[in-house]
């Protein structure tokens, strides 16, 4: 690899050749990687739970290699055809041989890899964990994780870049960028967003310019309508650390005479940093730009393309004439030419594991298109993409009410914290309503909530249901040995007839919610109802189940808890969720360790 660097006040300016075999294999996450030489791509399947290795130029599938459950990140390493996946519901990193489909090492790490990036000489390996908030170094020679540093809170993006070499991560649900030098872990700069920016699941470097593009949304959460709440945007950071400006965000709904995209998911900049690609998972569809260094336009309209269902990664080849397009819920590679921006080719990199029912209902979920979807601006996954929790509390009519993740959600209805709704065709309601304004999926009137079932009336609707309630809950991290005897002591005073946790949290799903008719469902009154002037619906509220509840802060229905202390201490005063006044500094804690375990191993449903 041959790559010349400019610094200029501790800040990298790159310069990378054009020749494809002169250009580095993957220097940001993304589910796409190319290797060094141009000759092989890496996809990574999420539903298949596999990497599909395909022989460029001519879209050749070589081998699909299963690698466990939900992948994401993949990266080459160096300039090898040695191949890296953030295996993130097995808690993993994978490491492939790509000419043969040799498994070569499977490193556990504590939880939720996500974005994967390598060093240029390929000898080290970084990671983001999306919880708890970490990056790990891997010893690629000895496969093993040598380093590990809090960073921030639920990361996803990762980038390496500059001379010497920074990592750059993303937060999750905040979209700050945080800058980390590799060896030490230690934070070197910030770049704060604002409190609406959310869903920031990857970033890329400019090869020669001191910036860093980020894609994420912006959620509105004082807004209840659809063409209010969620934005598309596109965030371009300096990392020059004098300057003033130091974050440029671009609304993507205004970018192309106000055509309205839907939840951006990747971007991509081709190797001479004159091209900028962005897929919308929402509304299918691309915009490819031209970069400005100009340090305030950034990026100008170059080209629109249409692309299939559910598009989340995007990279431009190491020579800059095709950009390459996965589709996810087509389960297809589209090249395309990147000066015409014509398909120029495609290859299916697994087939459907989902069953034609879960598809169906899974490519409507994603969907901010008709009929979901009137004006294009929100889809279903816009705050519970892939059934987690957006970390929103929402102004709704009803009152304040904090996304809560779907994990479990087939065994634990009815559903919302206000139990209004019993099966998921209820949501024809929002569907048709101010939020998403589509004209629905089920024929003619439907059918209030609570009353007569809608289940059965549209085959699209059902296929809705079915997928919302196919996801299931995860082990957590704190449990994968069982418990601690911290946990231990919690789990003691959480089923004691003195604290009371267990007499609404029961059962295997620490829940008494349970189905049944409008007049016999439960609900119980634990004090949070009169914190909310504006709540209509309340003051007792649906039991929520407390597994996985490790990762879904803020919580209560108002989400003004903001952590599993705040819920059993200053958000409990007249001891009415639990008997918890008593409880000691340590107790408190122990309590809160047996929550976090939840599920452990040994008691998962």
């Amino acid at each position: 690899m041959t790559v010349s660097r400019i610094v200029a006040g501790g800040v990298w300016f790159g310069l990378c050749l054009l020749a494809a075999a002169d250009c580095a294999a993957g220097t940001s996450n993304s589910l796409l990687d190319i290797s060094a030489d141009g000759q092989l791509l890496a996809c990574s399947n999420r539903d298949a739970g596999t990497v599909t290795l395909i022989q460029l130029p001519d879209l050749k599938k070589l081998r699909e290699v299963p690698v466990g459950a939900t992948p994401e990140g993949v990266t080459f390493l160096g300039d090898s055809h040695q191949v890296a996946v953030a295996v993130y519901g097995d808690d993993q990193i994978v490491l492939l041989d790509a000419d043969t489909g040799e498994t070569l090492h499977t490193i556990p790490v504590f939880d939720e890899p996500y974005g994967l990036v390598s060093s240029p000489d390929g000898r080290r390996l970084y990671a983001t964990l999306d919880y708890p908030g970490q990056v790990v170094t891997i010893d690629v020679a000895t496969a093993a994780v040598v380093a590990q540093h809090n960073a921030g809170s639920f990361l996803r993006g990762l980038a390496l870049a500059g001379e010497p070499p920074r990592l750059y991560v993303t937060e999750y649900y905040t979209a700050t960028v945080i800058a980390l030098a590799p060896e030490t872990g230690q934070i070197l700069d910030r770049w704060p967003a604002a409190s609406t920016d959310n869903l920031a699941r990857q970033l890329i470097p400019h090869p020669r310019r001191p910036k860093l593009y980020v894609p994420h949304i912006r959620s509105r959460v004082t807004a209840v309508h659809g063409e209010g709440s969620i934005f598309p945007y596109l965030s371009v950071i300096d990392t020059r650390a004098d300057q003033e400006r130091r974050r440029t965000r671009i609304p993507m709904d205004a970018f192309l005479g106000n055509r309205v995209t839907a939840n951006p998911w990747e971007v991509a900049v081709s190797a001479d940093g004159r091209k900028l690609a962005i897929v919308f998972s929402g509304t299918n569809d691309m915009f490819v730009c031209d970069v400005v260094d100009d340090d305030y336009r950034e990026v100008t309209y170059r080209g629109y393309v249409t692309l299939g269902h559910n598009p989340r990664a995007v990279r431009f080849s190491p020579d800059g004439l095709k950009l390459y397009v996965y589709n996810a819920l087509d389960f297809e590679l589209v090249a395309y030419d990147a000066e015409s921006l014509r398909a120029a080719g495609k290859v299916a990199v697994c087939e459907n594991p989902l069953g034609g029912q879960v598809l169906q209902g899974k490519r409507l979920f994603y969907s901010a298109l008709p009929p979901m979807v009137g004006r294009r601006w929100i889809s279903c996954s816009s705050c519970h993409p892939d059934g987690q929790p957006d970390g929103r509390t929402w102004h709704n009519p009803e009152g304040l009410r904090n996304t809560q993740s779907l994990a479990g959600l087939l065994d634990t209805h009815p559903i919302h914290w206000s139990a209004d709704r019993d099966e998921v065709q209820d949501f024809e309601h929002t569907i048709r309503g101010p939020l998403m304004q589509g004209r629905g999926l089920i024929p003619g009137r439907v059918n209030e909530s609570l009353a007569e079932p809608n289940a059965g009336r549209s085959a699209e609707a059902d296929a809705l249901a079915a997928y919302t309630n196919s996801h299931k809950f995860a082990l957590s991290p704190h449990g994968k040995q069982g418990l601690s005897a911290e946990a231990a002591r919690g789990r003691e005073l959480f089923f004691s007839r003195e604290t009371a946790c267990a007499s609404c949290h029961s059962g295997k799903l620490y829940t008494d919610s349970a189905p049944g008719p409008a007049d016999k469902l439960v609900r119980h009154d634990v004090g949070t109802g009169q914190d909310d002037p504006t709540e209509k619906m309340g003051p007792a509220f649906d039991t929520p189940s407390l597994l996985g509840v490790y990762r879904t802060a803020p919580y209560l229905h108002h989400g003004r808890a903001a952590t599993l202390e705040d819920v059993l201490t200053t958000c409990n005063p007249d001891d009415r969720h639990g008997k918890t006044s008593h409880l000691n500094p340590g107790q408190i804690a122990d309590l809160v360790e047996f929550l976090k375990a939840l599920p452990y191993a040994g008691d998962k449903p």
